[in-house]
Formats: C-alpha cells, structure tokens, sequence
C-alpha cells in the first residue's frame, strides 16, 4: 500500500513530452501511439522492456534511446525471499518516416546488455536484439487538432539470439530475444486545449512458437498521461508528463503445454520531462510500480528509466 501512494506521489508530480500546432494548442498535429512498447517486458515475456514510443516534440524522427530496467527475482525454487536482481538495459535507434499523406513507419533496433546477480556470480549477456516495423496510419484528425486518433499494425523481427537453456531459469525472458515473429496492433487516442494534453493508448502483441517450439505469451498494455506545457520560446520549448502504465501477460508455453508461473501483470506510475531546441528533443522517464504480480510472485518489479535524444526530419 505504501508503495501505491508513493507512486501516486511521484506521477502527481510533472514532466515529459509536448508541443503546439499554434499558440493556444499543446502537442502536434501528427501524433503517434507513444506508449506502444518497442519489445515486450522482462518480468514474463521476453527481450527489453516498455517506456514509451516516440518524442512528442518531434514526431517525425529518428534517434537513440536507452532504458534500462531493475527486477528481483528468486534465486532458486529452495528459497523464499527474492535474492536475486536482475538490470535489463537496451540501447536502441529508432525513428519515425513520414512515407504517404497521413501514414508513417516506426523502426527500431536494439542493443542489449542484461545482466543479474546469483549466488554463483554474475551472469551476463549482451548482444543484438528483436527489430521492430510497424505501419502507423492517422484515423482521425479533428478540424481544430483537439482530438485525434491513431492506429498502427506492425512485426518483430526475430535478429535476437534465444538460448534454450535460458528458459530454465527462474524468469526465462532473460534474453536477447523471443526468436520468434510476433505481430502487434496499436491504437492511441490524444485530447488538447491549450497547455494541457490527455493521451490514452492500448495495444497488444500476438506471439508466435519459436523453432525451440517455445512460445511467449500474449502481452496486452494499456495507458494513460497527462501533459503540460511549463515553458517557451521561439526556438525552445520545455514540458511535462505524469500518468500510468499496466502491463498484462498470458502464459508462456512450450510444445503447446502451459508454462507455470509465467503469466502476470504490473502497473507503473511514470513522471517525466521533454526539452525541445530547434529539431533537437531531449526526453527522461522514471516509472515506480504501483503493483506488481509476476511468475506467481517469483518476479518483483523495481524500476524503469529511460532517456532519449532525437533529431526531428
């Protein structure tokens, strides 16, 4: 319960992404669904994990990003308490390109270097991750920018490496990949009068059996933030986010039979800043849970982070 009202604490607070169509709007013209998760999450699914989609400043870009994030698992089936932390990190390019009237395709690519702590040392793993494509098409564009609606169809590439042996383990999505084509749908709703902004999203990734005969299950995400603009000038603008963010996992499966303890869910409270100069955007992101059931309670997320540079085209 602490936790909870810690979380509420932090996102009542302010900061992350905006910016306006003219002087009394807050955001863009053309948005897309920011919070569809580049890669599915640690906890139960596989790879890195969510923190957002894109800079709102620039909504045509591309840059780098890096998230980073913190677990505690068990160490074993023989203890009780969770000993073992987990720190999943990904250093990923990404970019937005506008190819028709009202249609952009998102990429991404992701470098990942995870690491946790056990009792017989550190294991390590680091390399190439799953690459992301996805169509975005803008559904809806009110005449006045307040309302508009996106939806967005894509494919995860299987360039990851999957070790079998990985599955093992207590949290068996510490990996570089699914190994596996997954397909994902998205849709994002945004509202805005002048400083504020009110963005809603959900989006679900449908996974496939890898060729280990190993299968992630579905993972479902949900969303909603709150904007502000704190601060402008010519070439510069400075605004603020606060909301939340749950994530839903079906269970993992392997030869068609249920995997136990891999199904779960969290939610996230998520506090964050974005900085604007010119074509330059400049984003953080924390996010605290505000409840976490994982693995049947062997998983326990801690923390995200994220930060981002883009360069708007």
């Amino acid at each position: 319960m602490k936790e909870i009202f810690l979380t509420l604490g932090l996102t009542a607070g302010f900061f992350s992404q905006a910016k306006e169509i003219h002087d009394s709007v807050l955001i863009l013209k053309e948005l897309s669904p920011i919070f569809f998760n580049d890669c599915d999450a640690c906890g139960c699914a596989a790879g890195n994990g969510s923190s957002g989609f894109e800079s709102l400043l620039n909504p045509q870009f591309i840059g780098v990003k890096y998230f980073a994030q913190h677990y505690r698992a068990k160490e074993n089936l023989f203890v009780n308490d969770l000993t073992q932390d987990q720190y999943f990190n990904t250093l990923q390019l990404w970019g937005k390109i506008p190819v028709a009237k009202n249609i952009s395709v998102y990429a991404s690519i992701p470098f990942q270097f995870h690491n946790k702590k056990t009792l017989q040392g550190d294991i390590r793993i680091d390399g190439i991750g799953d690459a992301n494509v996805m169509g975005i098409y803008q559904l809806l564009n009110s005449k006045d920018s307040s309302h508009q609606l996106n939806g967005g169809l894509g494919l995860k590439i299987p360039i990851g490496r999957f070790d079998e042996k990985g599955i093992t383990g207590v949290n068996p999505s510490f990996q570089l990949g699914t190994g596996s084509w997954d397909y994902q749908m998205v849709l994002n709703y945004k509202f805005q009068k002048d400083k504020l902004a009110v963005l809603l999203n959900t989006d679900y990734t449908l996974k496939t059996e890898n060729n280990k005969h190993y299968r992630f299950g579905n993972q479902w995400n949900y969303a909603a933030a709150g904007f502000y603009r704190l601060w402008k000038n010519e070439n510069s603008i400075l605004s603020g986010k606060f909301g939340m963010q749950g994530e839903v996992y079906d269970w993992n499966r392997q030869f068609g039979e249920i995997m136990p303890k891999t199904a779960g869910s969290a939610l996230y409270g998520k506090l964050g800043f974005e900085a604007s100069y010119k074509k330059f955007s400049l984003g953080s992101e924390v996010m605290l849970p505000a409840y976490t059931n994982l693995a049947g309670g062997d998983i326990e997320a801690k923390s995200r982070f994220s930060i981002f540079l883009n360069v708007g085209i």
